[in-house]
């Protein structure tokens, strides 16, 4: 059996501000952007790199998914992004107006940071240990 996760689901509240900032501040590729009817898109992004789950961002269509724009996994880390250099992506990060929540640091399995997306979902930047 061979399985893996391919695609990832984030709530948004605006196509086209979710897009300015995953790719101009983050500098991920846009993959598709294909019109579903006059309210729904189908937005795929991902990192740039070899082996990277796509974001499809999700237009919250209700006041419930509203809710949880931002917020999809309880305040805790949402999505885990590895780097080959964190020093570089930190400060890419501070010249587009990135949210730092934690600075660079050394942890066990490598260096770390965390910051916030546009809608305040965090996310960790690891540059792993290498062997």
């Amino acid at each position: 059996m061979n399985q893996f996760i391919s695609q990832i689901s984030l709530i948004i509240k605006d196509y086209d501000e979710a897009i300015n900032f995953y790719i101009n501040k983050l500098g991920f590729e846009l993959i598709e952007d294909t019109e579903r009817s006059p309210e729904k898109r189908w937005v795929r992004i991902k990192p740039k790199g070899d082996g990277s789950v796509t974001l499809l961002l999700a237009k919250a269509k209700n006041d419930e998914q509203m809710a949880h724009v931002g917020n999809q996994t309880g305040n805790r880390v949402f999505l885990f992004l590895h780097t080959d250099d964190i020093e570089r992506d930190y400060q890419k990060l501070l010249a587009n107006n990135v949210t730092i929540i934690r600075p660079p640091g050394e942890a066990d399995f490598g260096k770390a940071l965390v910051f916030a997306d546009l809608y305040g979902n965090l996310w960790d930047l690891i540059e792993p240990k290498t062997a």
